[in-house]
């Protein structure tokens, strides 16, 4: 048997680490923790994972306060964005979290041009709005309970296109790995300061800052931090640069399709979902598939930053 070809495993590798990825809503969804505890727990266990990389330490050296800054207030638009798409999760279920999240390319879309100050492109203004009949269908398609999950499975998407465009403004000029080390170490901090205040300003959130988790909740959380965000993580730093960055693109966008089809083989959600939601999901991730077919993305930005998301913009 000839030996596989670098482009052949790097689309393999790919391929597994956007299966790992989609697992990630599967394992939300599964941990018992409340959205806020969930979160800061896998921040945390990703940061101390980063700060054994002596890479990191000599990037924070090289940092001025400025960017520092920067990068922390991106750090807390992350954190936010984790958390309400673990909460659009625990309020609806995977398959509706990972499909809102699939709402972050045509918005990051019609973001990135404002914040990454490049020019605003008429398709992607189409794109935008060819997603609207499938979230009105979505929307349609699931019990009256779940649709508050689906408005903040909404702001999650809109929390990726605007930090998502933000890193693609500022990532160049700092060590990729040190800017998301310091975004989710200023996550962290700033989910804990917000803790108290959470009963007040969003409920459903409410959970102790770092309740223990049980021997199960630990189990799956090394899980999510380690096999589901990691190990892909270094997975797709040696695959990204064999591969072009339209196949990449193609491949991490069917990470809500893994994500809805792992949800209904092991979790069973089809039974909560009507059809109308499925034609919504499927209206909703053709728009997706069809943006690098109308945009070709030029070359692959920053792979270093897969970590600081479930929807992973990879390609400028």
């Amino acid at each position: 048997m000839s030996p596989l070809s670098p482009a052949t495993r790097a689309r393999l590798q790919i391929h597994f680490c956007v299966l790992l990825w989609g697992f990630t809503a599967i394992l939300g969804k599964l941990i018992t923790l409340a959205a806020l505890p969930l979160v800061l727990w896998r921040m945390l266990i990703v940061v101390a994972a980063l700060a054994l990389v002596p890479r990191v330490w000599r990037g924070l050296l090289g940092l001025s306060p400025r960017l520092a800054l920067a990068y922390c207030g991106i750090g807390v638009l992350v954190a936010l964005h984790w958390l309400t798409f673990y909460g659009a999760i625990k309020l609806a279920n995977a398959s509706v979290g990972a499909t809102c999240i699939a709402l972050a390319t045509p918005m990051t879309a019609l973001a990135e041009p404002w914040l990454a100050r490049r020019r605003f492109s008429a398709t992607e203004l189409m794109l935008g709005f060819a997603v609207l009949p499938g979230v009105v269908l979505v929307v349609g398609g699931v019990p009256g309970s779940m649709r508050l999950g689906i408005a903040i499975g909404a702001l999650s998407a809109l929390l990726v296109a605007l930090f998502g465009s933000l890193n693609k403004r500022l990532v160049e000029h700092a060590d990729p790995l040190t800017v998301t080390a310091v975004e989710l170490g200023a996550g962290t901090l700033a989910l804990a300061l917000l803790a108290p205040a959470m009963p007040l300003l969003f409920p459903a959130f409410d959970g102790a800052i770092l309740e223990v988790p049980g021997a199960r909740d630990g189990l799956l959380l090394l899980v999510l931090a380690l096999a589901c965000t990691l190990l892909p993580f270094a997975l797709a730093l040696v695959a990204l640069r064999h591969m072009s960055a339209f196949a990449a693109q193609l491949a991490t966008n069917l990470e809500p399709v893994y994500a809805i089809v792992l949800a209904a083989l092991l979790l069973g959600e089809q039974r909560e979902l009507t059809p109308l939601f499925y034609a919504g999901a499927a209206i909703i991730l053709g728009a997706v598939f069809v943006h690098p077919l109308l945009a070709p993305p030029r070359r692959i930005s920053q792979p270093e930053l897969l970590g600081t998301a479930e929807a992973r913009n990879v390609a400028d």
